[in-house]
């Protein structure tokens, strides 16, 4: 459905609506200077970094910044699978961010001073960073490969400073960048037909270029002082769904030994439907490659697929990323192509879960599932029908019961499909490693009139700055979630969260996370680990599992609705999220669309 789609690209202008008076954000940082204790020799050449203070100078991590770990996926290389890196000649000087991969950009953006509705970035963008401890010992130390999220359409790398989580934990982090939206997934006949290598015919180049990426942590991470054995790769959102894909992709087998999915799904979409030759039942009002292609190569004749495939890599990338359009909640243009594709190639045909069911149709490793608990106020903030907005920076809900009543739905059916569904898979598959966490931080507080503890909560991405213990995260949002009065609760709570996700990292068990914390137990029977702050109730495990029968139950039952029409409200509310998990009936019909 086009709001679900809408929605969720809405939540990534909030911090520019809601920060116009807000101030200039974070001070520019000091040019960063080549230092030559970073020197190091891997298989494509001589890379130096530099050397960045933790806490207050107390610590210290190097860095290196924008290494190529494949070729440029450009000319005759779109729309394939990466291939390997180049060889440079003398030393790399690792200090700067690579470029984006191409995206359209949108509100939050604007926050750090660019237009929105702009396509920017190069297709020249396959590059990653690495962080370490300053002073990493003799031994091997475990791997975190972070993968952004984004909805696969959206964000980079430079977004995630690890360094503060590499010096305290002893580990090493690598960000990776992976081509988006169109180019990232794209599902053509004639790309099939012409495919120089059988794994030129999958669609889905992103997660091919995850699988590169982690092909160069196995060949060059040694280098940097990491253990190619003791590899985690996390992500959120779409970097949560990228996760479980991995998870499934036979490419994958063997890179990457404990997965993290933060808010992710598991969800995708058929060839066919992808490419259009199929209708999509769904109804989710993504564009199909074949509509974008046709409303850019018109061909007097039909062309041979050698024909097809040469027009359709000389389009240029604004054209390409134009002809994917749809204006979200802010009237900006975002792209809205299908992504994730179940092609029987590197994701299987059945989909997700199903090979997750499947003993040997996996991989199996430890996983760690978790999701927020108000996940979806970050977008309801900023759908007219929920939200009123005064001068641009003050949102308040039209009707805060009924705006919690939505939102507390959607966010346990967000626990349901991304953490218990997958769990619940993985387990009927012979993987009893699995943990599952829900967060709840919600002490914002209140802003120009508008209380954002309630408003916001324990919202979608929340958790990614007390996993990294990087507060420079949302730009000029920074000095309204993350001010003194929350200050000593929040350190604290991300100091344990980065333990536990560390220690999973070295063990494949969170385990206490290496400090005087609970026991974080595998999912099913001990339930879900939850993280808040000693004020809320503290770091506890709460048993109990969710399922869509058990919140359509939960729908009928709430006492904060008043009428029929306000159940159907909050049920098709529900549902514009997540169709596939609509019930075939719901109050005898009563509430169809």
């Amino acid at each position: 459905m086009t709001c679900r789609i809408t929605l969720r690209i809405a939540a990534l202008i909030l911090p520019a609506v809601l920060l116009a008076a807000c101030g200039s954000g974070q001070d520019e940082p000091a040019p960063r200077m080549a230092d030559a204790d970073t020197t190091l020799t891997i298989a494509q050449g001589t890379v130096v970094g530099y050397t960045q203070d933790v806490d207050d100078g107390a610590l210290a991590a190097h860095a290196w910044l924008g290494i190529p770990f494949a070729a440029p996926p450009v000319g005759d290389l779109r729309w394939r699978a990466p291939r390997a890196p180049r060889d440079w000649d003398g030393t790399l000087e690792a200090l700067e961010f690579s470029d984006w991969c191409v995206q359209i950009t949108n509100g939050l953006d604007a926050g750090y001073g660019y237009e929105t509705g702009q396509v920017m970035g190069a297709e020249d963008c396959l590059y990653l960073n690495v962080y370490a401890p300053a002073d990493r010992g003799d031994e091997p130390l475990p791997v975190m490969v972070w993968i952004h999220g984004g909805s696969n359409v959206w964000g980079r790398a430079a977004q995630y400073d690890a360094s503060t989580m590499a010096a305290r934990e002893n580990i090493i982090v690598v960000t990776i960048q992976y081509r988006l939206g169109p180019l990232g997934w794209f599902a053509h006949p004639a790309l099939r037909d012409t495919a120089e290598i059988s794994i030129d015919r999958t669609a889905n180049f992103g997660t091919m270029d995850m699988v590169a990426s982690l092909l160069w942590v196995r060949d060059n991470i040694s280098v940097f002082g990491g253990d190619p054995h003791r590899v985690t790769i996390f992500g959120e959102s779409a970097g949560g769904r990228n996760v479980a894909s991995l998870l499934v992709a036979p490419q994958a087998a063997g890179l990457f030994h404990g997965a993290i999915i933060q808010s992710g799904s598991s969800d995708s979409i058929s060839t066919s439907i992808a490419e259009g030759s199929a209708h999509d039942p769904l109804a989710r009002g993504q564009m199909t490659s074949a509509d974008a292609i046709n409303s850019i190569l018109a061909f007097i004749a039909p062309p041979t697929p050698e024909q097809m495939a040469g027009a359709m890599r000389s389009i240029d990338v604004e054209t390409l990323f134009t002809a994917y359009h749809l204006p979200n909640a802010s009237g900006d243009l975002s792209i809205n192509p299908y992504r994730v594709i179940s092609d029987g190639i590197m994701l299987p045909e059945e989909g997700m879960l199903a090979a997750m069911r499947m003993p040997g149709r996996y991989n199996n490793v430890p996983v760690i599932a978790g999701s927020n608990r108000d996940e979806t106020r970050l977008f309801n903030a900023l759908d007219d029908r929920f939200t009123n907005r005064y001068f641009g920076v003050i949102i308040q809900p039209k009707n805060a019961r009924l705006y919690d009543v939505i939102s507390d739905h959607q966010s346990r059916m967000w626990q349901v499909q991304g953490v218990d569904e997958i769990s619940g898979a993985l387990r009927a598959g012979g993987n009893y490693q699995v943990y599952a966490y829900r967060f709840d931080w919600d002490e914002e507080g209140s802003f120009l009139f508008a209380n954002y503890s309630k408003l916001l909560g324990a919202a979608h991405s929340w958790e990614i700055p007390f996993v990294f213990a990087n507060w420079n995260y949302a730009g000029r949002l920074d000095r309204v979630l993350w001010n003194n009065g929350n200050r000593e609760g929040r350190l604290a709570l991300s100091d344990a969260m980065m333990g536990y996700w560390a220690e999973f990292a070295r063990t494949g068990n969170p385990g206490t996370g290496n400090r005087d914390n609970t026991a974080w137990l595998p999912h099913g029977a001990a339930g879900r680990i939850v993280f808040d702050t000693d004020a809320d109730g503290g770091v506890r495990m709460e048993a109990g599992e969710l399922t869509p029968d058990i919140i359509y139950g939960q729908i009928l039952a709430d006492d904060r609705i008043q009428s029929q029409e306000e159940t159907c409200l909050v049920y098709q509310a529900v549902i514009a999220w997540w169709p596939e998990l609509a019930p075939a009936e719901f109050l005898d019909g009563a509430c169809e669309s």
